[in-house]
């Protein structure tokens, strides 16, 4: 998929410059993800995968692999020593991760760049964001600048590579 495609150069490009790259160790844009890191062969490729009711195998890409029973487990070793995520399009695992994490940046308890990679996928959400959420005061203006959304590689590259610097 072309999502496949944009996490594997950004996860790659990533890797080159220095950054340990994380996924969540299955398939599709994970696999796509640490697949980058590895082609990178300069930074590790790491998966962190989950046991569930159906069969997830972690992907051959990841270098180091933890294998958690507990998605709490999991969540916290996702985001405690990250410093940027990158949201891919997926479905209530991804939302649930990037609720979590935008909860622990809007009450200053995590401090890194959220960026959510697919405009098109992403714009109904930011949308009701803007608009429902603010109407209702569930979140502030200023919560809008927790996230960006792009599909521009080279400037989210860049910006998280100048957290290196």
């Amino acid at each position: 998929s072309k999502y496949c495609k944009m996490a594997f150069s950004l996860a790659k490009q990533l890797a080159d410059g220095g950054f340990a790259v994380v996924s969540g160790g299955g398939p599709g844009v994970m696999e796509a993800v640490n697949k980058g890191a590895y082609e990178s062969g300069k930074s590790p490729s790491v998966g962190l995968n989950i046991v569930l009711p159906f069969e997830q195998v972690t992907n051959k890409y990841a270098t180091t692999s933890f294998i958690f029973s507990n998605l709490s487990a999991r969540k916290f070793a996702l985001i405690e020593r990250s410093s940027a995520f990158l949201v891919f399009p997926g479905g209530f695992g991804t939302l649930d991760e990037l609720f979590e994490i935008l909860v622990l940046a809007q009450i200053g308890a995590k401090k890194a760049k959220i960026f959510l990679i697919g405009r098109e996928f992403w714009s109904k959400l930011d949308d009701f964001i803007k608009t429902t959420l603010i109407r209702e005061k569930a979140v502030s203006k200023e919560d809008l600048l927790l996230y960006t959304i792009s599909d521009d590689l080279d400037a989210v590259r860049d910006e998280i590579l100048g957290i290196l610097n």
